[in-house]
């Protein structure tokens, strides 16, 4: 039952008495400043008069707005908020509410203008100016972050979000050793605070330190998390780095159960759950959407006056010593320049090797970005005019979505970087072939699929290999069959491992040869060996090498062996470069299908095998055939020079075609479409 006072401030207003009822209202909140109905007549009353409150009515609607934030009610807080920043504009308290709730709902530039101005009104409140270098993080101004949050600490040397700002600038630019340090002075100061120890637990991790990246990811789940799943995600994927296989099955079904619910799980990581495609664009979709949830596009760009020519940008982090840039070099110098004119958009480091000043000269412009945020990034390849932009990184490791999120190209493509869906509204089209994305899976892919002939895959055929000491020198038996296996070890399952181990007892003197990782990683190998009643030592591991002698390595082995459900991409077409046969079978997602696209398009295709039953017993056959081995290595030895794998000129052609109509589409009006390109001659 309202107090009488206040029915009668309603009565007043209801009857036009404005002054009795502002007096009325203004009774009742002296009394008790919590009557929401008091403070929320009050302001109407006052807007009705266009008349200001008083300073403290002012902070009062403003606390009241807040409130109202807190419930979900987004649209009347921001306005109250901005009422009250009207009564009383030199109030730092305002402007700091209404900035947390501008950049919660995104809006980094408005909230970076008030996190501004309640710094200035404020000087001493460290928590504006944190907040202010958090926001320039996300627009990606590290330069203006950093000053921001140290300014931060000056105020406040004990602020826990300044340090943990601090540790996210350094890990940005690429200085895991500087956020480690930044992150365990946080941790210090805030040791139940989740996020510390997830942030701290993936810098671990890219310095190589495994074990300690485990249990960092281990107190971030164990501190409680509102979503888990971005850690969870961390921490299945450290001990597939390790092969730590132990208790990582009930770890892994967890994170598939979090699929689309989870805003966080990284959708590369999700691959290697093997989950399928319907599991990994529900995934994807959830990350992007929350990976570029304060990305405001840019406003539709006016028609490019047409010059006959398509402008190509390629966008990536990788155009130095990377395996992308191995596959794509030739592509780019390559391309019809009568025809198209072809920029790259860089924002990885500057290697200063061969292959950057390659790409330098390959491209027709070279545009370094990396200092550049994303919004100014975006709005430099829209003002360079840009008609279809290629996004190589996908949500691979160092990719920056938040670029082509800002939609600075009228047609948005992702291509050869990530072997799945983006599941993002910003990318129209997506770049496969009738292998990894066959007809039926469209409802897999958020983008529109292309179909090139043959192989979505490039190739440099300029590629050295230099040949190896001898097998001896590698560790290697003479006689015995060497099976390869040179995928990254995260790679390998237990299951997948099983099967080898299998086939490893029924070819007896065969070795599994590996590419070297981290010491905890190998040994766990050796002792997941010995397990299988295999000895450890049939486990031989390669150091890694320059390209060329890497390519080499091949040359000593006898068939190489694919993981699953996350296959040999690159390095699927290393071993078929260097004649070695491959053999795979096929999964339902994309990264499940790479190794056999690749195998059809170099003519040996009865090497890709529907089940992995099938794929054992072709294992097992031909280490025991050394006469079929030999046959399969002169059919890939006569057919690798004229296989539409290795014809870059005809694979440039294609992909200039797709590029040409995905151009002609959008220059008639129409909306992207999927399409599929007929074999070239």
């Amino acid at each position: 039952m309202p107090a009488p006072s206040l029915m009668q401030a309603e009565a007043d207003r209801a009857a036009g008495r404005f002054d009795a009822a502002l007096a009325g209202y203004r009774a009742v909140l002296a009394a008790d400043p919590a009557v929401e109905a008091a403070l929320t007549g009050l302001c109407a009353t006052l807007d009705a008069l266009n008349r200001s409150g008083t300073p403290e009515e002012a902070v009062a609607r403003s606390n009241f707005a807040e409130g109202l934030r807190r419930r979900g009610r987004v649209a009347e807080a921001e306005a109250h908020h901005r009422a009250a920043l009207g009564w009383l504009p030199d109030f730092g308290g305002i402007h700091f509410n209404l900035a947390v709730l501008l950049q919660a709902g995104g809006r980094l530039e408005e909230a970076a203008g008030h996190y501004g101005e309640a710094a200035r009104l404020m000087p001493r409140f460290a928590p504006a100016v944190a907040n202010l270098g958090t926001v320039a993080r996300d627009l990606g101004r590290l330069d203006a972050a950093e000053a921001a949050f140290r300014s931060a600490l000056t105020l406040d040397a004990g602020l826990t979000a300044a340090w943990v700002g601090l540790g996210g600038v350094a890990r940005s630019r690429g200085d895991d050793a500087r956020a480690v340090a930044l992150w365990r002075a946080a941790a210090a100061l805030a040791p139940a605070l989740a996020e510390i120890h997830a942030n701290l637990g993936v810098s671990l991790k890219d310095l190589g330190r495994g074990e300690e990246a485990l249990a960092a990811f281990a107190r971030a789940l164990n501190a409680g998390l509102s979503d888990e799943g971005g850690v969870l995600a961390q921490l299945v994927q450290q001990r597939r780095h390790l092969c730590r296989w132990d208790g990582l099955e009930p770890l892994s079904r967890r994170l598939t159960g979090l699929a689309g619910t989870s805003r966080q799980i990284h959708p590369w990581i999700f691959l290697g759950q093997g989950a399928g495609p319907a599991a990994e664009r529900a995934c994807a979709e959830a990350y992007a959407a929350w990976r570029t949830r304060t990305v405001t596009p840019l406003p539709a760009a006016a028609p490019r006056v047409a010059d006959g020519t398509v402008r190509l940008g390629y966008l990536s982090a990788d155009f130095h010593e990377h395996a992308t840039a191995v596959l794509l070099a030739e592509v780019i110098e390559r391309h019809d320049r009568r025809r198209f004119h072809v920029a790259a958009y860089s924002y990885g480091p500057d290697d200063g090797g061969p292959m950057r000043a390659r790409l330098r000269r390959g491209f027709d412009a070279f545009h370094d970005i990396a200092a550049l945020s994303h919004a100014d990034a975006a709005r430099k390849i829209r003002a360079d005019g840009i008609d279809i932009l290629i996004d190589l990184k996908g949500f691979t490791q160092g990719a920056r979505p938040e670029i082509p999120a800002h939609r600075p190209a009228p047609v948005q493509v992702q291509w050869l970087g990530y072997p799945g869906t983006m599941g993002a509204g910003f990318i129209d089209y997506i770049i496969g072939d009738a292998i990894v994305t066959p007809p039926g899976c469209e409802s897999g892919y958020r983008e529109r699929i292309v179909r090139l002939p043959h192989c979505y895959q490039p190739n440099d055929r300029t590629r050295p290999i230099t040949p190896p000491l001898g097998r001896a020198a590698c560790g290697l038996p003479a006689d015995g069959v060497v099976f390869c296996a040179f995928n990254a070890l995260y790679k390998i399952t237990p299951v997948r491992f099983a099967l080898w181990m299998d086939i490893l007892r029924a070819v007896p003197g065969s070795v599994l040869w590996l590419l070297a990782g981290p010491a905890p990683a190998m040994e766990s190998l050796r002792t997941a060996a010995r397990s299988h009643g295999v000895d450890g030592d049939r486990l031989v591991f390669a150091a890694r090498r320059p390209l060329a002698a890497y390519l080499g390595l091949f040359t000593l082995a006898d068939l190489f062996l694919d993981t699953h459900p996350v296959g040999a991409h690159t390095t699927a077409s290393d071993a078929l470069w260097a004649g070695l046969p491959v053999l795979t079978h096929l999964g339902p997602g994309f990264a499940a299908r790479v190794a056999a696209s690749l195998l059809h398009a170099v003519g040996l295709p009865d090497l890709a095998l529907a089940t992995a039953e099938d794929y054992r017993a072709a294992a097992i056959r031909l280490g025991h055939d050394a006469a079929e081995r030999a046959a399969l290595c002169a059919r890939l030895a006569r057919q690798r020079d004229r296989a539409p794998l290795f014809d870059t000129p005809r694979f440039t052609h294609g992909l200039e075609v797709a590029f040409a109509h995905m151009a002609a589409l959008h220059r008639s009006g129409q909306g992207p479409q999927g399409f599929e390109l007929e074999p070239l001659g």
